[in-house]
């Protein structure tokens, strides 16, 4: 078998549904959702557990910050067997009156970013896939969680969009996100992007759900000053999306 260069794992290591957190630290902290998981690998960014849910082989890969990364992780998933992708992390939310902790349910992305214009033209939209959509609603529907469903930005910068007006081009950036807000778009990360049009080319399926924070609120912090992410919601929303879709495909 061929083992993948750099998430370092190869076929019979994966499931077909695959959650993917950008965090190395977050994999752990999801596989613990499985039944019977076990960590399969660690390399650079990506960090891999599989495990069970519904008697069908699950995995989670993070893929650290960013479309590069993630673009390589979800290539090398696809190359051994995986075809279901749910991107769970945090993002900003865009919308007015947004509260933190609220769950958003991505439809598709605002391809605000390098990496996919070496797939596609930047006219080819980053679209979610439906079933994985309306399973991931539905999660959310049984879990009893406040969701948005909508579009996404997925940009390059973080500070771009956090610290925008000290940027050189501070002008073109607030004009831009100001049309993102306007146009709908419910959240901004950096990953979905790239998943969905990668998806899109090799014929398997993706879809995301991200816990938003507001900008008025921000994250809550520890007694030491360090930012606390509330992400339970979205991986429990995306395990419940799971199930749904593994129940859906008949187990097969």
């Amino acid at each position: 078998m061929t083992r993948q260069y750099h998430i370092q794992l190869q076929e019979g290591d994966v499931g077909r549904y695959v959650i993917l957190p950008g965090d190395p630290g977050r994999s752990e902290k999801i596989a613990r959702y499985f039944d019977d998981p076990k960590f399969v690998a660690n390399n650079r960014e990506f960090t891999t557990y599989t495990g069970m849910l519904l008697g069908q082989k699950v995995t989670v890969t993070s893929t650290g910050i960013g479309c590069p990364s993630t673009a390589i992780a979800v290539e090398e998933l696809i190359k051994i067997g995986a075809d279901t992708f749910i991107r769970v992390g945090t993002s900003g939310g865009m919308q007015p009156g947004t509260k933190t902790g609220e769950v958003a349910i991505v439809t598709g992305a605002i391809r605000d970013e390098g990496t996919t214009s070496h797939y596609l033209p930047i006219e080819f939209p980053a679209i979610a896939d439906p079933d994985v959509v309306l399973a991931l609603r539905q999660g959310a529907e049984k879990l009893g969680l406040t969701y948005r469903v909508g579009i996404s930005h997925s940009k390059d910068s973080f500070y771009g969009e956090t610290e925008s007006r000290r940027m050189p081009i501070a002008e073109q950036l607030e004009a831009r996100w100001k049309a993102w807000v306007e146009g709908g778009a419910i959240c901004s990360e950096m990953e979905s992007a790239a998943i969905f049009v990668i998806a899109s080319i090799h014929r398997a399926r993706a879809g995301g759900v991200m816990m938003m924070v507001g900008y008025e609120q921000g994250l809550p912090e520890d007694e030491h000053g360090k930012k606390l992410f509330h992400g339970d919601r979205a991986i429990r929303t995306a395990i419940e999306g799971i199930k749904i879709l593994i129940e859906r495909d008949g187990g097969k």
